[in-house]
Formats: structure tokens, sequence, C-alpha cells
């Protein structure tokens, strides 16, 4: 069900991996961006009726507002499961103590006396948070979007998810919860490309924000390229990914068991399997069939998944070869299992989150280890972070020096305008000293 690559003996520049011989999904953003600017286009210029129509072309639902009601906000929430309540409060609870302690604060420098440049640490003004719909109900995405813009210090904030038809045309009441669960009162039904358009464009209902985050499907992912400069985004979020480094000590049914947690949510999420243990690999192999039978979502998700070019197990000569091929892979999650993980996880360079050791799966981050569970996939993990209080913080260098402080460096900064052939630069600060400029030290 799973393939094999073998990578034992082979020999790499510099210890280099090639990236093209790991498994990856086939995401193309780019062949999507014609489908989704037609979408887009048209929630610009008709708003709300847009939005409407394309309820009822790709959701199946006609719905007559797109906002949410306070009052379906406020039901569902008291209609919650008790024990799911209690689950996502403390999920809240945890990502609330990891995100505080990532907000910056202003620091000033003293460059010289009488000359500072203090770095200020800004919230977006206003937000725009995706929750995806379809398969699955997504309430930990709300968590996970909405405690760091909190915590960020963003003034205003919107949600949006599909309608579905199962709930009258509003989102999963799950998620209407989570929402009112975290005090977010502005929610849409609205999914895919158009959702993201009327974050950017606004509406008559909706008005329009300055960043998106959020995972979503390819049109998603194809309407934040499009969009971008005109919003600011988080990432283009593909399909799921799992990446373990596993040696002979690992458990194959604690490895069989990650592989398919992730396998689950789509049939092109990606299940690999570094490890320079072939007896492993066969283990896992046949635990794969064992857990099959006994969980939901096989034929149309997990078989798929694990069958597909995205996903695989890769046979490596050792340790340092593995290290490489993660490094290489750069997954969205990466679980270390093998012999004394911490050392190995604190080796690791690419990643989107690491997870150390048997007792640290998957599964913890995505709800509640305190960790944010929106990553970087396919590989952006090697220029990428997932999403933090930083994604909703901008950095301002606000100049403060007085004209002794200017007056010492004039010279300096008239000299380099010149170099570059911009005296106007340089008459700037002359002017501030009658033209005449005392000599820079």
């Amino acid at each position: 069900m799973i393939s094999r690559i073998d990578l034992r003996g082979a020999a790499f520049p510099e210890g280099g991996i090639d990236r093209d011989l790991l498994p990856r999904a086939e995401l193309d953003v780019e062949a999507a961006l014609e489908k989704v600017r037609p979408i887009c286009d048209d929630v610009r210029h008709r708003g709300t009726a847009a939005l409407i129509d394309y309820a009822h072309r790709f959701d199946g639902v006609a719905i007559e507002r797109v906002r949410v009601p306070a009052e379906a906000l406020e039901r569902a929430l008291t209609e919650l499961d008790p024990a799911v309540r209690a689950a996502l409060e403390e999920s809240v609870r945890r990502a609330r103590l990891v995100h505080r302690d990532q907000r910056r604060t202003d620091h000033t420098t003293q460059v010289v006396p009488g000359g500072t440049v203090t770095e200020r640490w800004v919230p977006v003004d206003r937000v725009g948070l995706y929750v995806p719909g379809g398969r699955s109900v997504y309430p930990s995405s709300v968590v996970m979007n909405v405690v760091p813009a909190q915590e960020a210090g963003v003034g205003s904030m919107a949600v949006t998810s599909p309608p579905q038809a199962e709930f009258g045309g509003l989102p999963h009441p799950t998620i209407l919860a989570a929402c009112a669960l975290l005090g977010v009162d502005e929610v849409y039904a609205a999914g895919g490309a158009q959702a993201v358009a009327m974050f950017a464009y606004g509406t008559e209902d909706c008005r329009p924000v300055s960043m998106v985050t959020g995972p979503g499907n390819i049109f998603v992912a194809a309407a934040k390229r499009l969009l971008k400069g005109r919003i600011g985004i988080d990432a283009e979020a593909g399909p799921t990914e799992i990446a373990i480094l596993a040696d002979a000590t690992a458990d194959p049914v604690h490895v069989a068991a990650d592989l398919i947690s992730q396998a689950e949510h789509d049939p092109l999420a990606a299940s690999v399997l570094v490890t320079d243990s072939e007896e492993l690999a066969a283990a896992v192999e046949k635990e794969l069939d064992v857990q099959l039978g006994a969980t939901k979502h096989v034929e149309d998700r997990i078989r798929p998944a694990l069958s597909g070019r995205q996903s695989g197990i890769v046979l490596v000569d050792g340790l340092e070869q593995g290290l490489a091929v993660v490094d290489a892979y750069a997954a969205e999650h990466l679980e270390i299992q093998t012999e004394d993980a911490a050392a190995v996880a604190a080796r690791v360079r690419n990643a989107g989150a690491i997870f150390v050791g048997a007792f640290s799966p998957v599964s913890l981050g995505d709800y509640a280890a305190g960790s944010n569970h929106v990553l970087p996939t396919g590989g952006c993990a090697c220029h990428s972070s997932g999403l933090s209080v930083q994604s909703f913080l901008r950095g301002i260098h606000v100049v403060d020096y007085s004209r002794d402080a200017l007056a010492e460096i004039a010279g300096h900064v008239v000299t380099l305008a010149e170099a570059e052939d911009l005296p106007a630069h340089g008459a700037a600060v002359k002017a501030r000293f009658d033209w005449k400029v005392p000599p820079s030290k």
C-alpha cells in the first residue's frame, strides 16, 4: 500500500539530498489562479450577492445573508457538548500560555548620545481568519487562528467558514461555538476563494481586512496568492504532511498510528517514514494493514493518501543521512522517534513543528500541546514559520536624533548620498545646518 524509496548507498554531493527524490504531493496553485480570478473579481464588484450565489453553486446551500446572526453563535455555545467545551477551553488555556510568551516588547537602542532607534511592535489593525469546512470540522483551527491574533493585540477580527447545508447554511455549530467561546462575534458563512476575496475587498456586510490567515483548499491558497499585496497572508497552505524520523528503537504501532492520523485528513495528505531500520519498515507496513481495519475514512481518504506519490517509506544508511533527508523534505510536522530523540531533534534545521519522542504525537500538537497547528507545508518550512503572535505584529523603527547627533553623522550621510547620485538626499541634511556640514568623525 505504501511505497518504498531506498536511498541506502546513494551518493549525494556534499551530503545534499535531491528533494525531487522524496515523496511530495502535486499542488498546482498556479493553474488554480485562473479559476479563482473571475470569482474574486465577481466578489469585488457584486459583494454579498456574489457570495450568496457561490454558496449555492459550490456549497449547495441557499442562504439569504452571509453574516452569522449573534443568536446563532450564542445557541451554538449553549448547545455545545460539555465534554467538547471542556476540551476546547483547555486547548485555549494552553495556547494562551504559549502564545502570550511570544509577545515582543519595544526596544530602544542608543546609537550615539542624542540618537536613538526604537523598534515598536504594532499589531495588524484587522484580520480575517479562515476556518476550513468540507470533509471535517475544525474548531481547533478557530483556536489556532484567534488566540495568537488576540495575544498580539489585534483590535478587529472576523472568522469565516463554509456554509453547511446540514445546518441551514450556517458554518458547523461547533465552529460557531468555538468563536463564541473566544469572544469573536463577527463570523461569516463563506468559503473558498470567494471568502478570501470578501476579506480582501470588503462587502456590504464585511469591512476589508489587512491580513488573512488560516489553512484551506487549493482554491483558498490560489486566492491568497492572487490577492497577496492587497492583503497580507500567513502562507499558501497545501495538503497536510507528517514525516517521522525513526530508528530500530521506535514502536511500529506508534509509527503506523501517526502516519494514519495525518492520512485521514485528505486523499492528498502526505505520510512519510524515514528510517535506517528495514525491520521497522516491514513492521510498520504490517501494522498499517492491521490498524486500517479498525478506523474510519479508509477508502475515501486514508488508503488513497498512503498509496499516493506523496507518501512513502524512505530507507537511509543511518541517522546522518536521515537528518539530511528530513531537512531536505522540510515537513509541516516532524516526529523524532529515535534513541536520544531530544538530541536528534536539536539538530533538525527545517520543520514546521518538531515532536520529540514517543509521547509527543502530532495529534497532541493539533489540539492541546499549546503550540500552533497552522504550519508551513510543501517544503516551505525551510524558509517560513508557523502561525504565531509574530504573524500579526509589524516592527516599526522610530528614529529620534538631536541636532548634535545629526551633525555628527551628517558628513557621512552627504557623502553616501552623493556616491549614489542622489544629491537631494544630501541637501535635505545640509538644509538643517545652513548648508554648512561639519566633517564627520
